[in-house]
């Protein structure tokens, strides 16, 4: 017989497993699915989240992974291919089982799709960057490359300087005539320098970065690189399921009310599904939240199906 979980969690980061957590301690049979890619596996370690800071991801989840077991939630490393909507969720995992849960949380995050500059993929996480909020403290006051990937990235460059006051803009394939007025006096303003042409790698030496070559051979002694990421969410099964979708300059995410509920009645979604900007505290925030909605609207359902009987 298909097992039948009340709530399925699609996605074990932040977002899932708070969102388990709440569940099983409301005493919801709910099964987490976990394909064991969270967007910030390359950072050594987590920023900003009051009581954790400094904390390595790994470690993080893995203390979640503690918590969600002792509440009876169970946790299955597999990923789910296909999700069906009747009375209830059919849901395939790629290993071939097949669940049914009355509610779904999509936790699936995005993915990070970097500049194709040789040396960025390998160094991101370590000093090549992307969000000052998560690492700037770490790489204070050193010298700061910029790389844009459209013009957009003035802005980047921008909030960068609050951490160092040495920071070089590489327009990379941004024509400077791309920037309008008030970029370039914000940027001098802020005491930024704007370097144009196209970068062709970096330079790395003894396993560090130490500066920026750029295609005419010129090296531009830097020891961390901010660069923004082109965020691909990963909303196939929110499209599948028919839930409708909002473009954003980031991508498209899921339409949804302030639980994360979705414009699909019984599916709730959080972290990173739901936008680009959502840290490691927010996903967990939304995983309560999108939790908490759930346990109150099966308690409303049955006990409005319990009054027609």
């Amino acid at each position: 017989m298909t097992e039948r979980y009340a709530v399925v969690v699609v996605g074990g980061g932040t977002a899932g497993l708070s969102a388990a957590l709440v569940l099983g301690r409301a005493r919801h049979r709910t099964l987490v699915v976990d394909a064991g890619e969270p967007r910030n596996a390359p950072a050594a370690h987590m920023q900003g989240y009051l009581s954790r800071d400094g904390m390595p991801p790994a470690e993080f989840l893995a203390v979640g992974r503690e918590e969600i077991a002792r509440y009876g939630v169970e946790l299955v490393r597999d990923r789910v291919v296909e999700v069906e909507k009747g009375e209830d969720f059919a849901v395939v995992l790629a290993g071939g089982r097949t669940v049914r849960a009355r509610r779904l949380v999509i936790a699936t995050g995005l993915k990070d799709e970097l500049p194709a500059v040789p040396g960025v993929a390998e160094r991101f996480g370590r000093d090549v960057l992307h969000c000052p909020f998560c690492h700037g403290w770490e790489v204070r006051d050193q010298p700061f490359g910029v790389l844009a990937t459209s013009p957009a990235s003035v802005h980047q460059a921008l909030i960068v300087s609050q951490w160092s006051k040495d920071v070089r803009f590489f327009l990379h394939t941004v024509a400077e005539g791309e920037l309008s007025d008030q970029d370039l006096r914000r940027l001098a303003a802020a005491g930024v320098d704007v370097v144009p042409g196209e970068v062709a790698e970096l330079v790395v030496e003894d396993d560090r970065l130490t500066g920026v070559r750029l295609a005419d051979g010129t090296t531009h002694a830097r020891s961390v690189l901010f660069v923004g990421p082109r965020p691909v969410p990963q909303t196939g099964l929110l499209e599948r399921l028919g839930a409708e979708l909002h473009e954003t300059p980031f991508g498209a995410y899921p339409v949804v009310d302030p639980t994360g509920l979705t414009t699909v009645p019984g599916v709730w979604a959080a972290g990173n599904a739901i936008g680009f900007a959502e840290q490691v505290v927010h996903a967990a925030s939304g995983g309560y939240r999108a939790a908490s909605a759930i346990v109150g609207d099966l308690l409303m359902t049955d006990l409005d199906a319990a009054t027609q009987e």
